[in-house]
């Protein structure tokens, strides 16, 4: 496996753990901060999947 590929792929799934780790308490009744939470869920799960995807030969 290319090295630079891994590197990246570790870098997005830590960056998702940070992203987690640093979320505390939600307000589950302010929807705008539940809002940007599911919007940051996103970007970061389509990063981790582009790393994940195969690569085309």
């Amino acid at each position: 496996m290319d090295v630079i590929r891994e590197a990246e792929q570790v870098f997005v799934i830590e960056e998702a753990r940070a992203y987690v780790e640093g979320i505390g308490l939600i307000d589950m009744n302010n929807a705008g901060q539940l809002a940007g939470h599911l919007m940051a869920a996103e970007t970061l799960l389509m990063r981790i999947a582009d790393a994940f995807a195969p690569v085309d030969a």
